[in-house]
């Protein structure tokens, strides 16, 4: 059996320990559940064409894009309230939702990935409460010497007491207790990084949903995409950091499913993700809309 072979049968292992959908759920792209609270209002299409308006002109398709990218999706056991850090949920349906777009290959992982994953993938999401220890850095720095990428979305960013050596992979990193956090209205400021293909098109955008502040790291280190002003300063919430040939992109909001239902987040994470990957940034435009909150 091929590694590759080998690697497929093991995503499929973990995504049937995983917590299985409500009866229904399974034909669609959205989040099945939500807070008990009124989500915020939902996108105007205007709004999103503008935000994937010149992908063509920007971003023309390497004479290799055909190649498979191939993407594995971490998860790890819920530990907030409804529709808040539902890693499983959000797992099962981006599992169905990326593979859409031709020549995308999606595996997925409880916790971590197997060595033969990693060996295999591209790039590695990670949604889940995050840790790090000797034997992450072990399978993740070669991964990223080789050119892999890596996207840590919200409490991904969490290194459990190893957060300083998590910061040296991923530009800042979190140690629960020592952070600073606000949930609510967020008005997040791209002007930090206009010239950065992942936030072409965008300059403030409004979401309810969570900040991190006074996370551990340099942040002279990462390149910065997007701001929001907590305790009277700029305060990274979106970033990227390269790492000899490995890519790495941080999302800071994802705590509420619904905004992983937002169409202008789900811009700013497919491109994440493509960009860590080495390929068009635009090259999951196609499921931006799909089943998404739109006027």
């Amino acid at each position: 059996m091929s590694r590759n072979s080998l690697a497929w049968r093991l995503g499929l292992i973990v995504i049937s320990l995983a917590p299985t959908l409500c009866r229904g759920d399974e034909a669609r792209f959205r989040m099945p559940e939500y807070p008990d609270a009124p989500p915020p209002p939902p996108r105007s299409r205007a709004e999103v064409d503008a935000l994937l308006a010149g992908d063509a002109a920007s971003n023309p398709a390497p004479q290799n894009d055909d190649r498979p990218l191939r993407i594995v999706l971490v998860a790890g056991p819920k530990d907030h309230g409804q529709g808040e850090h539902d890693y499983p949920r959000w797992q099962q349906v981006w599992a169905r939702h990326l593979p859409r777009v031709a020549n995308t290959h999606v595996e997925t992982a409880w916790e971590f990935p197997a060595a033969q994953q990693i060996d295999a993938a591209d790039v590695l999401v990670f949604y889940q409460r995050g840790s790090w220890d000797d034997q992450r850095a072990a399978a993740i720095d070669p991964f990223l010497a080789r050119g892999g990428g890596l996207v840590y979305i919200h409490w991904a960013v969490d290194g459990r007491g190893q957060q300083d050596e998590m910061a040296k992979r991923m530009g800042l990193s979190a140690l629960g207790g020592s952070i600073k956090f606000r949930h609510g209205e967020l008005n997040i400021d791209f002007s930090p990084a206009a010239s950065h293909p992942v936030a072409r098109n965008f300059q403030r955008v409004h979401w309810v949903d969570e900040t991190y502040w006074q996370l551990a790291g340099d942040e002279s280190q990462i390149d910065l995409i997007a701001t929001s002003a907590e305790d009277g300063r700029p305060w990274p919430q979106f970033w990227t950091v390269q790492r000899g040939r490995g890519r790495v992109f941080v999302s800071i909001p994802g705590h509420y499913m619904w905004t992983f239902d937002d169409p202008a987040f789900r811009t700013l994470l497919f491109r994440g993700i493509a960009w860590a990957g080495r390929r068009p940034v635009d090259r999951f435009n196609e499921l931006v809309r799909l089943d998404a909150r739109l006027e």
